[in-house]
């Protein structure tokens, strides 16, 4: 399965940005998709995670400025981040797993499939 991010790009701190993540097929009722991301020289980190349920979890360093989405019908994951600050610039993944949810939460052992990322540089 295909993961195909847009929406990344520079922006001012304190400003928005909305993520996408477009996946090219699903054909599982059940998944668990994410958002990770990894600035230069740092690890990779979960930022959220949806489950075919509904249920968003997120890293207590993340919540509050990001809220992860899906729509169903567009097969698309979304990441809204608002109030960004210099420190959130990063590569941002999408990740998926399907047939799976139970135990879905932002950490990338769980997850099967990665997008190539999307830049997202936030200036101050």
């Amino acid at each position: 399965v295909e993961l195909v991010e847009s929406g990344g790009g520079s922006v001012q701190a304190g400003g928005s940005l909305r993520l996408s993540c477009a996946a090219s097929e699903d054909n599982n009722s059940t998944y668990c998709m994410g958002w990770f991301r990894q600035a230069r020289g740092e690890e990779r980190e979960g930022v959220a995670s949806i489950d075919s349920k509904g249920t968003t979890r997120y890293p207590a360093s993340m919540k509050g400025r990001f809220t992860i989405s899906k729509d169903n019908a567009k097969n698309t994951l979304y990441l809204q981040m608002n109030n960004l600050k210099p420190e959130d610039t990063a590569m941002y993944y999408c990740a998926a797993v399907w047939g799976r949810w139970v135990g879905c939460i932002p950490d990338a052992t769980y997850f099967r499939d990665f997008g190539q990322g999307t830049q997202v540089t936030v200036y101050s």
